[in-house]
């Protein structure tokens, strides 16, 4: 990947193997993970491998999730960004694009998630000119279900995982 983008507060770049540490230190943090599916990281080869991962979407994709970085410090906060969902079903559909995010505890509750995610969204519409974005939440997760919908998601459906977890369905079509 060969871009970035900014906010007025963040640097949205690929995530890069120098970014493992931080990440894994959001990683292994339960709390981060308390409406995701409770695997925090157990060790650095764990978030190795998903940077390898998220590397491999790139290559694939020409999109995946980015370093999120706070630019008055440097520090890796999480990650954001669009991802093209193809390995795997989600409410019954698959080859769709999602929008999502992943921030470290210390960085909650400061407005980044909102503020990365409208950069985001915009680039998906304006430059990749996708016509459809969804997101999914978990869906006792009201910090991220209030940000969806702040940002303009229509929330369409509840639906349940193969693990019998309520999750909530949104989506945004293209304004343009």
């Amino acid at each position: 990947m060969n871009f970035t983008l900014e906010t007025k507060r963040l640097l949205l770049r690929p995530i890069e193997l120098s970014d493992a540490a931080a990440m894994f230190l959001m990683d292994k943090n339960p709390s981060v993970h308390n409406y995701l599916w409770q695997t925090p990281s157990k060790n650095i080869d764990e978030t190795l491998a998903t940077i390898a991962y998220i590397h491999k979407q790139y290559q694939d994709n020409k999109i995946g999730r980015f370093a999120t970085i706070l630019k008055e410090t440097n520090e890796f906060i999480g990650w954001t960004g669009i991802k093209f969902i193809n390995d795997h079903e989600e409410n019954g559909a698959t080859n769709f694009y999602d929008f999502g995010y992943r921030l470290n505890e210390k960085f909650w509750n400061k407005g980044y998630a909102t503020e990365a995610s409208i950069a985001w969204l915009a680039y998906g519409f304006n430059q990749m000119k996708i016509e459809k974005m969804h997101a999914y939440t978990h869906s006792e997760n009201g910090a991220s279900n209030r940000i969806l919908q702040k940002i303009g998601m229509q929330f369409m459906e509840d639906y349940f995982d193969k693990n019998g977890v309520l999750w909530k369905w949104w989506l945004m079509e293209n304004p343009n």
